[in-house]
């Protein structure tokens, strides 16, 4: 049997949407191992004017429980 946990993450990026999303990603497989699947659950971004300076994406992130653990 397969145990799958979530964990909500915001990250920004200062180019795209997908860039936060792909470095949030890339972030947390740094110290979370059988990510399995992602969620985009909100996307926001911060203006000055009447530009786009700063991206942010809300995600749910699941990755699967090591059994083998003790």
């Amino acid at each position: 049997m397969n145990t799958e946990k979530h964990l909500m993450l915001t990250g920004s990026s200062d180019v795209s949407w997908k860039d936060a999303i792909v470095k949030t990603i890339s972030e947390a497989s740094k110290t979370i191992d059988f990510l399995s699947s992602v969620t985009i659950l909100e996307q926001k971004a911060k203006i000055d004017g009447n530009k786009i300076i700063e991206y942010y994406a809300t995600i749910d992130l699941t990755f699967t429980v090591d059994t083998t653990r003790g």
